[in-house]
């Protein structure tokens, strides 16, 4: 079969689609085989080398978080799916994978998949399953947003961004969103009731707010100085300064910023495919790339500028 291995660590030229056996689930897994992945920036950080910790000097490693697909074969003892049927799933962040998501079959324990949301392609599928995901992390269970609340999204535009914006409006935040002007109209269309432009707009002319939601992971000090009074800030957008931002903040005042690595089982999965097909949620998808084009895909995603998410096509 084929998957996407880093070879060595370093820029998105390391990446290469290999022939490989495909592999066999074990007791409480299932192989599914995949249709769609996505690109994380949690694929980003270990190609370049940031998590050798988890992920080793041993080579290839694979690449791919998240999946969706069908149902290939299970393993022993697995019930509540079965052949052929759709689901979506993620392989585990702090586990070091030989293959991964972005690959024609992968393996994963059955607690790591559900049921795929009806009416949505693999591709549109694969695109939320960690956004999506990590969003409503963030909303939900880090911060617990109430009715009325409002929200702040740094980085609204991107995959994660976007599916906040549509999770805080769904849960009955005001949502401001904080992103490129030239998005307004499509931020707008998914549930902001302000949009302002990034590269004009400064911390100190905005706020007070509820509820931040960064994604960016700079200037993180910033926006803890506009939270009102109980207000929570959680980031998704880790980087050396983002870490020292948030140990400052466990110790200076109350406003603590917030973090954690998205990790979802079975039944967040199924909440997120609540949101998918009651509509509160909707997929965002820059560019779909055929599997042999994962270097442009990467390529892109560092850029950034884009609205929502690249996606990898990895069969019809």
């Amino acid at each position: 079969m084929k998957a996407v291995q880093i070879t060595s660590y370093g820029a998105a030229d390391v990446l290469r689609v290999n022939d490989v056996e495909r592999p066999a689930p074990g007791a409480g897994e299932v192989l599914v085989a995949v249709e769609a992945s996505s690109v994380n920036g949690h694929d980003v950080i270990v190609r370049a080398g940031e998590l050798k910790m988890v992920s080793g000097r041993t080579f290839p490693i694979g690449v791919g978080l998240d999946f969706a697909g069908t149902v290939a074969s299970t393993g022993a003892g697995v019930e509540g799916c079965q052949v052929g049927e759709r689901v979506w799933g993620m392989v585990h962040p702090r586990q070091r994978h030989i293959t991964a998501g972005a690959a024609e079959f992968v393996v994963v324990s059955a607690d790591r998949i559900a049921h795929a949301p009806e009416g949505i392609s693999s591709a549109e599928a694969a695109s939320l399953v960690v956004a999506g995901a990590t969003a409503l992390i963030a909303l939900r269970d880090s911060v617990s947003l109430a009715d009325g609340e409002r929200v702040l999204v740094r980085g609204a535009a991107g995959g994660v961004g976007t599916a906040a914006v549509q999770l805080a409006h769904a849960l009955g935040g005001h949502v401001t969103a904080l992103a490129r002007d030239r998005h307004a109209e499509l931020l707008t269309g998914l549930g902001a009731d302000a949009v302002l432009d990034y590269g004009s707009t400064t911390s100190d002319r905005i706020g007070p707010f509820d509820v931040i939601v960064d994604t960016v992971g700079r200037e993180l000090h910033c926006y803890r100085s506009r939270l009102a009074k109980g207000g929570r800030m959680v980031t998704v957008g880790l980087s050396g300064p983002a870490l020292a931002a948030i140990a400052a903040s466990s110790v200076h005042g109350s406003r603590r910023i917030r973090t954690f690595s998205a990790n979802p089982d079975t039944a967040l999965l199924r909440d997120l495919a609540g949101h998918v097909t009651s509509g509160a949620l909707r997929p965002v998808v820059d560019r779909v790339y055929p599997l042999a084009d994962i270097t442009a895909a990467h390529q892109a995603f560092e850029r950034g500028g884009v609205v929502g998410k690249q996606v990898l096509a990895v069969s019809a």
